[in-house]
């Protein structure tokens, strides 16, 4: 019996990688379930071969076991589907030899073997800069591991615009200085403290602060790119639709509010994140009290035909920024002639690149590090 409860519960987990999780605890292990599925994988595989010794139940235990078998499995599956189709869709986007890394044209978007990675990457050290002149604001600059003045790549963490900082996944920044980039992870002024468009004028000073001290940092300053997550990922479209600063080449949105007002209509279930509420620390206010903020802090409605490249990178069961978001980005983008690259991921919820070697992991550092080789090319 006791088998079979596990077998259960565990079978319960295996939803998440196919069905949106309903409060904020189920998301947290809806990203543990899709990005480290090998773990669950041999958990029920152990329970499984348990059932040989089971008296009762044995083959409603085996049939509970081998579903949840297949769903914990099914991330795997749907990266390789991807994979599949990710080389040549890229190529389209950005063109013939857009997917070559140092003449080699021959990496897996997804590797099952990389699975097995305990460790991500190895970690590149950083040094803690001031770049704000009040002395308030921090940077942690990765120097690109390769010698000579390198593109930089901008970081902006995310945390519902009012929480987390420049330490956040930092795996992807060793990295990327790892294969020759320098990378500046920021901090920001925080909500509700500080409201927009604060933290987008520290975006400013952060590229005023790096073109200043290119020559010590070894900064290449007609190549930057942004990168942003989550709110951050707001905070650094709205930089480089509204505000393009000399030398963006481009900008990556990983799960990003491109649309705030369409956001506040349709807000996030209150049993996984009050939306509405953060929105409002962020804005000001509600939409009815402060429109013209909910419009100025969106976006999608500064896209033209002089925006530059941009990546976008969304799960479909993201629970807490709607895909929809990235799909009507990726529609504007489209009406205007923009290049640009939507990454979709069926099984993938908020914050899913946590695990730089799970499904969606590999992915999005496959696409990511592509496009910045290319735009800065």
């Amino acid at each position: 019996m006791i088998v079979l409860i596990l077998l259960g519960v565990l079978l319960l987990a295996s939803l998440l990688t196919v069905f949106k999780a309903p409060t904020y605890h189920l998301w947290l292990l809806a990203i543990a379930v899709c990005e480290f599925p090998l773990l669950f994988i041999g958990i029920t595989g152990v329970l499984l071969i348990a059932v040989i010794w089971v008296e009762k139940y044995q083959l409603t235990s085996a049939i509970v076991g081998v579903m949840a078998l297949l769903l914990f499995a099914s991330p795997i599956i749907r990266a390789y589907i991807v994979a599949s189709n990710v080389k040549q869709e890229f190529v389209t986007a950005f063109g013939q030899g857009s997917t070559i890394i140092n003449g080699d044209n021959n990496q897996l978007p997804f590797s099952f073997l990389r699975l097995f990675k305990t460790s991500g990457v190895k970690q590149t050290d950083y040094k803690t800069l001031i770049y704000s002149d009040n002395g308030e604001q921090t940077l942690d600059f990765y120097p690109s591991h390769i010698a000579g003045k390198k593109p930089c790549v901008i970081v902006v963490h995310g945390g519902s615009w009012s929480s987390g900082d420049s330490k956040q996944l930092p795996e992807l920044n060793s990295y990327l200085a790892g294969e020759g980039y320098n990378v500046a992870s920021i901090n920001y002024h925080l909500a509700p403290k500080y409201q927009s468009p604060v933290a987008v004028n520290d975006v400013d000073a952060v590229f005023t602060y790096l073109c200043k001290n290119a020559e010590k940092l070894h900064i290449d300053t007609a190549n930057f790119v942004l990168l942003g997550r989550s709110a951050g990922a707001q905070i650094a479209l709205l930089s480089a639709y509204n505000r393009p600063q000399k030398g963006l080449k481009g900008i990556v949105d990983f799960y990003g509010p491109a649309d705030m007002v369409w956001g506040y209509s349709k807000p996030a279930s209150k049993l996984v994140m009050d939306s509405r509420a953060v929105m409002e620390h962020y804005l000001g206010g509600t939409y009815k009290a402060v429109p013209d903020k909910y419009f100025a802090s969106s976006p999608i409605e500064f896209v033209n035909r002089q925006t530059v490249p941009t990546l976008i990178i969304h799960g479909d069961n993201d629970v807490l920024v709607s895909p929809i978001h990235s799909q009507k980005l990726d529609q504007k983008l489209k009406e205007n002639g923009i290049q640009h690259f939507y990454l979709n991921l069926p099984w993938a919820t908020h914050g899913f690149d946590y695990n730089i070697n799970g499904p969606g992991g590999q992915l999005s550092t496959y696409v990511v590090e592509r496009f910045i080789n290319t735009v800065c090319r």
